[in-house]
């Protein structure tokens, strides 16, 4: 995923040599939609499995998933992005052997600054909440389960590379911090900091 990303920036630059590109963005347009692939690189930190013996033997899967992004520009420069995919399915492990699955949903709301929307190559920051829903929890059997809700701050830093007036590419880095209480038969068995750390590359549209 690295490399694709490094892979699109390359490209992004060539084409960029080009004057057919030396045109303007179009920043009286206020909508921005973007669609990225998201590598999902969890942190896999756990504190002690009933409270004794070693921390961080509980781990959650890394994948890649889809990502739409819809942005408001209520000036050039400050935006805001709701960040949205529908539920996906990881792996949870223990002592890096699987002991069952979960879905989350993780929708994310980010206040974004654009540092300068006018030019070809436009960097932000944004800085915002995530929402993490659980469902469909299987782990051991049925015995365990993560806590159903986690809310926690998001962090956001990215580039847009202009193709022409609406379309563009976009790649961006966001930490999210995401934790659960692991459940053994309703008790606290452990807690889980996933706080992940996700690599994005896509292609949007501004009208």
């Amino acid at each position: 995923m690295k490399k694709a990303i490094l892979g699109i920036i390359a490209i992004t630059a060539a084409m960029l040599a080009s004057p057919a590109i030396a045109q303007s963005r179009d920043t009286s347009a206020n909508w921005l939609v973007r669609a990225r692939a998201v590598h999902i690189d969890p942190s896999d930190k756990s504190s002690p499995v009933a409270g004794s013996g070693a921390a961080d033997r509980i781990g959650v899967e890394s994948r890649t998933i889809p990502e739409l992004d819809i942005a408001y520009f209520f000036t050039p420069h400050f935006a805001a992005e709701l960040v949205l995919t529908w539920p996906q399915k990881h792996e949870v492990y223990l002592d890096g052997q699987a002991i069952g699955t979960f879905r989350h949903l993780p929708p994310t709301l980010l206040a974004q600054y654009h540092f300068t929307p006018d030019s070809t190559v436009s960097p932000y920051v944004g800085l915002g909440l995530n929402w993490t829903t659980f469902s469909k929890n299987r782990l051991l059997d049925g015995q365990g389960s993560l806590e159903h809700d986690s809310i926690g701050l998001a962090a956001q830093a990215g580039i847009d590379f202009k193709l022409d007036r609406n379309w563009s590419l976009n790649v961006d880095v966001k930490k999210v911090r995401l934790r659960s209480d692991v459940l053994i038969g309703g008790v606290k068995a452990s807690k889980v900091k996933v706080d992940p750390v996700l690599f994005g590359a896509g292609i949007g549209y501004r009208f």
